[in-house]
């Protein structure tokens, strides 16, 4: 069988961009490789690499998970099952958290519930005066970021834990999370590859709220004066977040939108 005559089959099964990626990662070839030389053989392993991401993909699995990585903020993320795949959505989070520690001689922040550590990542990159800590209470989670701080060159402080339980005693100018927001129930968790992601990263078997409660009522005792929290959430949470956060004794608490218009982060300064 020829590159062409593999990339048709499966376009037959699944989407025409993944096809060609899926090709691309099996066989090392370029998209150049298969627009100028579809008649190349391809060989019997790449195409039962190949053969079987097809099959999987069909049957919903991410991309991602299929060649075990993403690309995030023009880096690119070793990802597997035991970590969200990275959403363009959370660059808000990551933005606010960079205006915040600008100007700020030796920053401390801490990112909660890190998954594959794009936050942490991110923000010990572009702000590389700011000392990062990391952390989430999967083992596998902490395994995947470290080995994604190691790749890119971040230094980021990894603790395994229940968000700030694993701190007791340090305190940070900033505090920011992506924690599971998804109610349960909400279909949507049936949707869009979903259901391959780490169920604990996206619900909290609850009402969405509880994590984003906890974080609230535990992050005073771990903020230097002035400092700030910031996390991401539902579409229809900012409100409740913003009660929350002024309940909690935080100041000029508000919600921003990612690029689509939609409430995505809420965030206070104590």
């Amino acid at each position: 069988m020829t590159l062409g005559e593999a990339l048709t089959a499966a376009r037959a099964k699944i989407d025409r961009l993944d096809a060609r990626l899926l090709l691309q990662y099996a066989t090392g070839c370029t998209h150049t490789d298969l627009l100028a030389r579809p008649e190349t053989p391809l060989i019997a392993p790449a195409y039962t690499q190949f053969a079987e991401w097809v099959d999987r993909r069909a049957a919903g699995e991410p991309l991602a998970y299929l060649v075990g990585e993403a690309e995030f903020r023009g880096r690119v993320f070793q990802v597997s099952p035991a970590v969200l795949i990275p959403r363009p959505e959370t660059e808000v989070l990551i933005e606010l958290a960079l205006e915040k520690l600008n100007g700020l001689a030796s920053p401390m922040a801490v990112d909660l519930g890190t998954g594959s550590g794009i936050v942490a990542i991110s923000l010990a990159l572009e702000n590389p005066a700011a000392k990062i800590a990391a952390v989430d209470i999967s083992e596998d989670a902490i395994f995947v970021a470290r080995n994604n701080a190691g790749r890119l060159g971040a230094r980021v402080d990894f603790f395994q834990g229940d968000w700030l339980a694993p701190l007791a005693g340090k305190r940070f100018d900033l505090i920011v999370s992506n924690p599971p927001y998804v109610a349960h129930g909400d279909p949507h968790l049936a949707l869009n590859g979903l259901p391959f992601e780490p169920q604990m990263a996206l619900t909290d078997g609850a009402d969405g709220l509880d994590c984003i409660r906890r974080i609230v009522a535990d992050a005073p005792a771990h903020l230097n004066p002035g400092g700030w929290l910031l996390f991401e959430h539902g579409y229809d949470q900012g409100e409740a977040s913003r009660n929350l956060l002024t309940a909690a004794g935080f100041k000029a608490a508000f919600t921003f939108p990612d690029l689509a218009g939609i409430d995505r982060v809420s965030g206070a300064h104590f």
